[in-house]
C-alpha cells in the first residue's frame, strides 16, 4: 500500500503577524514555521500508524520553494519514507491542487491524505480539489479511519452528531482532530531523516484562479469597562450603544 500525505508549512501560531508591499504580502521576516499542525498530528501520524501495522508506504508531498524543507525533513524525522517538493510557490489553491495531483497520478497511491485545513489560510480546499482532478471519491473532516483489506471505515463529523462513511480505496480524506496522537521525532528520527529522499519536481502547467488583492487584521481590541454590580442602568446603555446587543 501506497499513502501520500499532503505538508503544508504554516507560521507558528505565537508568530506575529505583520504584511508588507500594500498589505498584500505576508511578512515572513523573524516568523518561525512549522508543519501545519492538521496535516502531521492527524493526517501524517494517521498514516504512520498504518505503515506500522499494514506495512505501508509513507510518501510526503509539499509545494513551495526551498524554505520548505526543514519542514519537510521534519516530517520525514518523524517517520515518512520519502518526500517530493514541487518546485514553485503560490496561495492559489487550484495551482496547488494540481500540482499534488499530477505527482499523485504518476505515482498512482492508495490513499492520500491531508489535513481538514491550513491554519494560515483556512481554505479547507485542497482535498476536496485534489480528489476532483483525479476523479476520486472524497470524505471530509475525518475524525476516525478504519481500514479493512481495501475497504476504509471512516467517522467523521457533520452538524449534530457523526456520520460512518464507508468507501472502496483509493480515496482521498482529510483529517481533523480525533484522527491520531501528536508524536514527537526521536533523536534517530532526526538522524535519519537527513539522508531520506526528498526529489524536487518542476511543477507541471496549470491555473491560478484566484489571487490575494489585500490582507487586513482584525481590529484592536478594545479596553474592558468594569461596572458596579448596582449600577444596572449603566450596564443596560453600554450593552445598548457600544456592545449593541439588546
Amino acid at each position: 500500500m501506497k499513502i501520500l500525505v499532503c505538508i503544508s508549512k504554516t507560521p507558528d501560531t505565537t508568530a506575529k503577524i505583520a504584511f508588507t508591499d500594500n498589505n498584500t504580502k505576508f511578512n515572513e521576516a523573524g516568523v518561525q514555521f512549522i508543519i501545519n499542525p492538521y496535516d502531521e498530528w492527524y493526517a501524517l501520524v494517521r498514516a504512520l500508524e498504518l505503515k506500522e501495522t499494514l506495512g505501508a508506504t509513507v510518501h510526503l508531498v509539499t509545494v513551495g520553494g526551498a524554505d520548505t524543507e526543514p519542514v519537510i525533513r521534519k516530517a520525514l524525522a518523524l517517520g515518512g519514507d520519502e518526500a517530493f517538493r514541487i518546485n514553485t510557490d503560490s496561495q492559489d489553491s487550484f495551482y496547488i491542487a494540481s500540482q499534488i495531483a499530477a505527482h499523485a497520478k504518476q505515482q498512482g497511491y492508495d490513499l492520500i491524505f491531508t489535513g481538514k485545513e491550513t491554519i494560515d489560510y483556512n481554505g479547507s480546499a485542497i482535498g476536496g480539489m485534489v480528489a476532483e482532478l483525479l476523479d476520486l471519491p472524497y470524505v471530509s473532516i475525518a475524525a476516525k479511519f478504519e481500514l479493512s483489506g481495501t475497504q476504509a471505515t471512516i467517522n467523521r463529523e457533520i452538524e449534530g452528531g457523526e456520520e460512518i462513511v464507508t468507501v472502496a480505496l483509493p480515496v482521498v480524506v482529510s483529517c481533523q482532530k480525533g484522527m491520531a496522537e501528536a508524536r514527537i521525532p526521536n533523536m534517530r528520527g532526526i538522524m535519519a531523516a537527513r539522508t531520506k529522499p526528498l526529489a524536487v519536481i518542476e511543477p507541471v502547467a496549470a491555473d491560478s484562479l484566484t489571487a490575494v488583492s489585500t490582507y487586513e487584521l482584525p481590529p484592536a481590541k478594545a479596553g474592558v469597562k468594569l461596572i458596579s454590580a448596582d449600577n444596572v442602568d449603566e450596564l443596560v446603555k453600554l450593552l445598548h450603544e457600544e456592545a449593541k446587543v439588546i
